[in-house]
């Protein structure tokens, strides 16, 4: 197993306690004007203030700003953009060139890298990448497939295009992205389980958490407020704008 060198991880240890979330696009929404995108500014502000951080693109955003005040080169990748099955992630690059896929929408472990020429990439399974899953990299003409491993035997795939997105395309799509609601919210977050690091889910008004072990659905509250509280739990969220947020997609 290769893992990124130490500038890339160091950049991406930063946003390992941050959930990928569309709660604070529902927040935001009303409050934003004509421009919904938040610029890194307001991330970074609304991020202490609240403690929130945001969807795919803002992560993708606030991520190619840290690898470059690093040192390190990198740019955005994207699938499906301007539509609502949009996806945002980064692909970062060391001292040799060679690139690894970055991507805290879905909440990795770590960077993987998907250079199929290096001679230090494998397609084998690979542990330690993603969050109750063992992954595997192969090619997809011209495109980057991952395979993800569960622990009950089930497999599950997607589809990256590691080719660079400009940026005024890439900040289109954030915007689209930012304008465009699925009828429910959705968070996802790496949460430390026993000896692994495990991935809480809220999704359609559940949640639940994968591990090693296996996925455990867990009980769920019976009041908006219910909801906030555990999500604060969880991720330290502000609660005011949970519930700001949660009476959006509720009232939806």
């Amino acid at each position: 197993m290769v893992l990124a060198p130490n500038d890339i991880l160091t950049t991406w240890r930063k946003f390992d306690r941050f959930p990928m979330e569309t709660l604070t696009k529902a927040w935001f929404y009303h409050q934003a004007g004509d421009r919904k995108q938040r610029d890194l500014s307001l991330m970074k502000e609304h991020h202490q203030q609240y403690g929130i951080s945001g969807n795919c693109f803002d992560l993708a955003i606030w991520l190619l700003d840290e690898l470059k005040n690093d040192g390190v080169k990198a740019y955005p990748i994207g699938h499906h953009l301007k539509t609502d099955r949009a996806h945002a992630a980064v692909i970062a690059l060391d001292e040799k060139g060679r690139r690894f896929l970055c991507d805290l929408g879905d909440q990795w472990l770590n960077p993987i890298l998907i250079d199929f020429e290096s001679e230090d990439f494998t397609d084998e399974k690979l542990s330690g990448f993603f969050p109750a899953a063992q992954v595997q990299i192969k090619s997809a003409a011209y495109r980057i497939k991952v395979i993800y491993h569960r622990p009950n035997g089930k497999s599950s795939k997607q589809v990256y295009d590691p080719e660079p997105v400009d940026m005024k395309l890439f900040l289109e799509a954030a915007e689209y992205s930012q304008n465009t609601f699925k009828p429910e919210p959705l968070l996802e977050c790496r949460i430390p389980y026993q000896d692994e690091t495990a991935h809480w889910e809220f999704s359609g008004w559940n949640s639940r958490m994968s591990t090693s072990s296996g996925l455990f659905q867990e009980a769920k509250p019976n009041s908006i407020e219910g909801w906030a509280e555990k999500i604060h739990q969880m991720t330290g969220f502000d609660k005011n704008v949970l519930i700001s947020a949660l009476d959006v997609y509720h009232s939806a």
